[in-house]
């Protein structure tokens, strides 16, 4: 495929900016009820007020507390913060003999990538990355650091962003807006070719904002993702690179067939959610007028009903207000109470909670948790997760972690010879989530192990015990370090058979002693 210039990359992103239009009012209903302060929407992208306030319209939290739960019990279950939620492994690929190294090599690998996580941004940015998840597309994009931060992660709103598909169902192109100060454009972009129209404004203005757009695009021919960074205003290309891998990760929580864009929790609990919202919303206009009530005021003038306004403390001019001339000052009578409201308001929020997963925990308030039933609840959240487990995992995890060992091969904190392709290396899912299925595997061979041991001699002979310590090991996700190789499982039963015939032998010589005795 020929390079793009900037003009073709405009027409591109601009077709699929009106391909992303078509989702605007499913996605911006679920931003303005459950992610107000990230809507983006009429807002400062928009000719809005940066500091505007997003919760003028937001009359119950219940949908905001439910997805920011959400977004934390993902976070939990599959990128705990601070610990090892994934180990390298090698694929089928690897030959057998060549396994053992293979897979020493790779733990070494997974360690040092841990230990370079802890010295970037990468939990604070998935946590932002989850909650744009909740609706239902979120990006992030994952690009090389300094010698503090090695690797810069940014969750993109997905406002932002847009992008086409490729053949396979994989993102493949992406478009995103961004906004610099000119004077930032140069330092965030060191490459960049300035023109003489571009410098003056930096010159001139250099706290002046300038939009940009920068485009990821894939050459089918030379298999390469090539990056442009394009000035619209007078379509001048200012950084053109070329990269073997794809800098932003977009995953879809759930996809329907023959859409780009995801679909998440909050899409399918969204009718309950302004229903919800628009329930607590009569019920304190209703309590207003309960606590400061409507009056009426004897008038001798003709009523105007436009002149009439029913609120709080209201006061509307009438004739009279019975009687040969009336109370001067007399309430207004109500129509009914709202008093069923609440039981409405009750179910509603049971519902928005069952969609977000937010009922999977006990109460707070309740005893102290076993570890029985933390793993039973883990379990119970991967269940719901359903299909979505399996796209968090190949749409989420595989991609960041093979998004960051390109970018530490790149900086010489790691050789690897291999590619993230599942049959040299695969990426092993070992968070909580994933070793809850895991488990059950394990507790089905132990299960049967014991059942084989209590058949007799023919039942034990069915059961290899190296075997079964090995498949314990690999699911429960047990680092190599720790694990003998073969050589050194044959030196310690040689050393044990050898310390048992000195035991029988000491005490075949003791007895003759004690016969004598």
């Amino acid at each position: 495929m020929a390079r793009l210039n900037a003009k073709q990359i405009i027409e591109r992103e601009a077709k699929a900016q009106a391909r992303k239009d078509e989702w605007r009012s499913v996605y911006e209903d679920c931003y303005r009820y459950a992610l107000p302060q990230r809507n983006l929407y009429n807002g400062y992208w928009e000719g809005g007020v940066a500091g505007q306030n997003k919760m003028t319209n937001v009359f119950d939290s219940t949908a905001i507390h439910a997805t920011q739960r959400f977004a934390n019990r993902i976070q939990a279950g599959l990128f705990p913060p601070y610990k090892k939620w994934c180990r390298l492994e090698s694929g089928t690929a690897i030959p057998d003999d060549r396994k053992a190294d293979a897979q020493q090599a790779l733990d070494a690998y997974t360690e040092i990538m841990f230990d370079t996580l802890r010295q970037t941004n990468f939990d604070l940015a998935m946590g932002e990355f989850l909650l744009d998840l909740a609706v239902g597309t979120a990006v992030m994009m994952i690009m090389p650091g300094d010698e503090v931060t090695p690797i810069r992660f940014t969750p993109v709103p997905q406002y932002l962003v847009a992008f086409e598909e490729g053949p396979f169902g994989n993102i493949d192109n992406v478009f995103r807006k961004l906004r610099l100060k000119a004077e930032a454009i140069v330092q965030e972009y060191p490459d960049a070719q300035i023109s003489q129209q571009l410098q003056d404004v930096i010159d001139r203005n250099p706290s002046k904002e300038v939009d940009l757009i920068d485009a990821v695009i894939y050459d089918t021919e030379r298999a390469v993702f090539c990056y442009h960074v394009i000035w619209p205003q007078t379509q001048q290309e200012l950084v053109y690179r070329t990269m073997r891998s794809n800098p932003f990760v977009v995953a879809r929580y759930m996809k329907a067939s023959g859409e780009i864009y995801g679909r998440g929790p909050l899409v399918t609990a969204i009718p309950d959610i302004k229903t919800l919202n628009k329930t607590v919303e009569l019920v304190l206009r209703n309590a207003s007028i309960a606590v400061a009530g409507v009056y009426t005021a004897a008038d001798d003038g003709i009523l105007n009903p436009q002149n009439v306004q029913i609120k709080p403390g209201a006061i509307v001019s009438v004739a009279r207000n019975g009687g040969p001339q009336g109370p001067s000052l007399a309430p207004l009578p109500r129509a009914s109470d709202f008093n069923v409201s609440q039981i409405v308001i009750n179910d509603l929020r049971m519902n928005i909670k069952k969609v977000m997963m937010d009922d999977t925990l006990p109460p707070d308030n309740m005893s102290a948790r076993s570890a029985t039933e933390i793993a039973e609840r883990t379990r119970e959240l991967a269940t719901n997760l359903g299909s979505a487990f399996g796209r968090l995992i190949n749409e989420t995890m595989i991609p960041i972690v093979t998004r960051i060992l390109y970018v530490m091969d790149g900086q010489g904190l790691i050789d690897l010879p291999l590619r993230v392709n599942g049959q040299e290396v695969k990426v092993s899912p070992v968070s909580p989530l994933a070793q809850a299925q895991k488990l059950q595997e394990v507790q089905d061979a132990m299960q049967y192990a014991q059942i084989a041991m209590s058949m007799g001699i023919q039942g034990a002979a069915t059961v290899s015990i190296q075997r079964l310590l090995e498949f314990v090991a690999d699911r429960m996700g047990i680092d190599s370090q720790i694990l003998n190789n073969s050589q050194e499982q044959m030196q310690v039963l040689q050393a044990a058979q050898q310390a048992a015939q000195q035991q029988q032998m000491a005490e075949q010589g003791a007895a003759p002693q004690e016969a004598m005795q």
